[in-house]
């Protein structure tokens, strides 16, 4: 079995929690409240933007050619998707650029943007992609369970189908393999701090939508 076999099962327990969150119960139902959504898009604006940063990073620290090519593909996808949907959803949900542009990231945001920058700043690159990997593959499984239980017409249908797409789960496929072959040739201490690295990116995963849904702001 190769690294990604193995972690995802590891993980099964927190990808079960995932699945199970009414925030995505209630996205498929088309009944989660707008306010938690509006919540939720603003902060993955805000996630996305750091987040193609890293995978600038990757690219630029990949050794191969293939890693290259992924990884920059990827930080343009999210900028894409941050420029398209996202704003999509903003006029669909009243919140104008300003607004956005006004809002701090939350604990939840900021935690996971801070730790995937502290990956590709002071860790190893196998470490790196494997804490980038879960916001691809758990999004990949969350938009391929939800999407059968979705009602129709759904307010959430946009989001859904861009992570239920079969381009998407493409794209997830191609990252996997760079890191399977990125951990087939590392040291077991390597792979240890890779499986840290996925389990900790995959809390964050799980953090960033029970923060949506409480609309989770800064205590004091």
């Amino acid at each position: 079995m190769g690294f990604c076999a193995e972690i995802w099962e590891e993980v099964a327990p927190l990808r079960r929690a995932i699945l199970a969150h009414p925030f995505l119960s209630e996205l498929a139902a088309g009944t989660l409240p707008s306010a938690s959504f509006q919540h939720y898009i603003v902060q993955d604006s805000l996630y996305l933007a750091e987040y193609a940063r890293v995978l600038a990073i990757a690219a630029a620290r990949a050794p191969s050619a293939a890693g290259r090519l992924e990884f920059s593909d990827g930080a343009k996808v999210a900028v894409q998707v941050e420029e398209g949907l996202h704003q999509a959803f903003f006029a669909q949900f009243g919140v104008s650029g300003d607004m956005a542009a006004g809002v701090e990231p939350s604990p939840a945001c900021l935690g996971y943007t801070s730790y995937l920058a502290s990956l590709a700043a002071t860790r190893t690159y196998e470490e790196l992609i494997a804490g980038i990997l879960p916001c691809f593959w758990v999004y990949w499984e969350v938009g391929c369970a939800i999407r059968p239980q979705a009602v129709n017409p759904n307010p959430y249908a946009p989001w859904i189908d861009t992570y239920a797409a079969p381009e998407f789960g493409e794209a997830t496929d191609r990252v996997r393999a760079l890191v399977d072959a990125a951990a087939e040739a590392a040291t077991p201490a390597v792979r240890d701090a890779m499986a840290k690295a996925f389990r900790v990116a995959t809390r964050y995963e799980w953090m960033f939508w029970d923060s949506a849904y409480r609309r989770e702001s800064w205590p004091i």
